[in-house]
């Protein structure tokens, strides 16, 4: 068993494509209509034929509190890895994203959190060697 794809719950797709692929880097993989929304996923250029993120609409009811909940209390939704978590938080902070967290030394990783302007927050993870 292997993952295949997981979710993230975004506001508004075409925000989320945005931020997505022209701030963090990641590739469009399907772009499909479907309704009201889009079957939308994003792959890392680094590993293009593998997991996909899936930026899924918060239309469920349940989504928005959820969501506000998890906010509220600084637990991000999910992980990127990242090999330099200080040169990730500049680039992007150069490029106007804003983080929760800076970098942080936690033993065994750094870590840092930021805002995807999707109403989520998304650690980066670099595993210390």
């Amino acid at each position: 068993m292997r993952l295949h794809q997981f979710s993230v719950l975004v506001d508004d797709q075409d925000t989320a494509r945005t931020f997505y692929t022209e701030i963090l880097g990641f590739q469009v993989r399907h772009d499909i209509p479907m309704g009201e929304a889009r079957w939308l996923t994003v792959v890392s250029p680094e590993d293009p034929d593998g997991t996909e993120l899936v930026l899924e609409p918060s239309m469920h009811p349940a989504v928005p509190p959820f969501k506000e909940a998890l906010v509220a209390d600084g637990i991000p939704f999910t992980s990127f890895a990242v090999d330099d978590v200080h040169a990730e938080h500049a680039r992007l902070t150069g490029l106007g994203v804003a983080f929760t967290q800076p970098p942080m030394d936690v033993g065994p990783a750094i870590m840092a959190v930021l805002d995807d302007t999707c109403g989520n927050l998304i650690q980066l993870l670099q595993h210390k060697t």
